[in-house]
């Protein structure tokens, strides 16, 4: 906890400073912010993009969609690393709606701009392919953070944290808040999420454990990230399970959605909710009892450690191979490893939020 804490402090205080040096708003994802930047030869030989006119270096970073708390936090720490080390501009984008077809046209854009690095949160595994792979045969690096592309689509993928205990505590969680017994239901982001399919199937598969055979998952359902939609499919998981006792939600949006749904209708201890959730949205839903715990990590700190991943690319350091070494700045050294069909850079571990520390993380993201 002590060690989280610290690792926090330093990474809030960097985007605070950050923040003043550049007049960075709210919402950085959603308005582009300018610094400087890096980049290296691709594999082929070929002049990167942008070096060939003595340009600054460029990193772009693409989330998921505008509006969403997750996303703007970590267009945050990815600014702030980028100013940090003096490397290059950024330029933050975010489409009004999480889905390919939009990030497929920034992807365009950023190839037009001759950008040095792409790195994004992926709305479809493999919808993105083509376009991705036209920016890499453009010399660009390509690079997933939080929710992936397929392997041929990037270099390397930047995770939160290990994806089997990112699904199995949450199921184990709910099993504890419903006493073993119950129908439960998941509420995730968009059903072509990398991230968000691989941590349900976790949960699956824990489900499978002996010791859950008097919990049933009645229904995967999809609230798109988006608030409103979220809101809806919790009213229709009520109304369509009306003996239901948990709902877990490992998506931020998702969370305070579902949280809201459940204290207006005074659900608090008929129905429990866990999942993944920022401390500053769901204090209130764990002070109220309807959200016992929950957990997360720093989407600061993800988005950080995506951009000095970013520039070891850009600077050849790293080429996206296991046993690639680098450091991340703060976050000091990380390792390339291999993971399904590609590789990737792990963050660290999630951490439970809960009544006894909300109150000192609630202000702090």
């Amino acid at each position: 906890m002590k060690k989280f804490k610290k690792l926090l402090a330093l990474s809030i205080g960097t985007v605070l400073l950050a923040s003043s040096l550049a007049g960075c708003g709210s919402k950085p994802a959603e308005q582009p912010a300018a610094t400087d930047t890096k980049t290296e030869a691709p594999a082929d030989d070929k002049a990167p993009a942008d070096t060939a006119s003595g340009d600054a270096k460029k990193f772009v970073l693409i989330v998921k969609s505008t509006g969403n708390p997750y996303n703007e936090k970590e267009a945050e720490g990815f600014k702030a690393a980028i100013e940090e080390a003096g490397a290059g501009e950024v330029i933050l984008k975010a489409p009004a709606e999480p889905t390919a077809e939009a990030q497929i046209q920034m992807i365009e854009e950023a190839i037009a701009q001759k950008v040095t690095v792409i790195a994004l949160a992926g709305n479809d595994p493999d919808a993105l392919q083509p376009v991705l792979t036209k920016a890499m045969k453009a010399g660009i690096k390509v690079l997933s953070l939080d929710s992936s592309v397929n392997a041929a689509s990037r270099m390397v993928h930047v995770n939160q944290a290990d994806p089997e205990r990112i699904g199995r505590v949450q199921v184990q969680a709910m099993a504890e808040m419903i006493g073993g017994k119950g129908q439960i239901a998941v509420l995730s982001a968009t059903s072509q999420a990398a991230n968000q399919n691989l941590w349900i199937e976790w949960m699956k598969k824990e489900l499978e454990d002996p010791k859950y055979k008097d919990i049933e998952l009645v229904k995967v359902a999809y609230g798109d990230d988006l608030r409103d939609k979220s809101t809806s499919e919790t009213e229709a998981l009520l109304k369509a399970y009306p003996d239901l006792k948990g709902i877990i939600s490992p998506t931020t949006v998702g969370m305070a959605a579902a949280g809201k749904v459940l204290t207006d209708k005074g659900l608090s201890g008929k129905v429990k909710l866990t999942g993944l959730g920022l401390p500053s949205e769901m204090a209130e839903y764990i002070t109220n009892g309807v959200c016992p715990w929950m957990y997360l990590w720093n989407p600061i700190d993800v988005g950080y450690l995506g951009a000095y991943s970013a520039m070891a690319l850009a600077d050849g350091t790293i080429t996206g191979k296991e046993g690639d070494k680098f450091t991340a700045g703060r976050l000091g050294e990380k390792t390339v490893i291999t993971a399904g069909d590609g590789t990737e850079i792990m963050l660290g571990d999630p951490f439970k939020f809960e009544p006894a520390n909300i109150e000192e993380w609630k202000s702090v993201y």
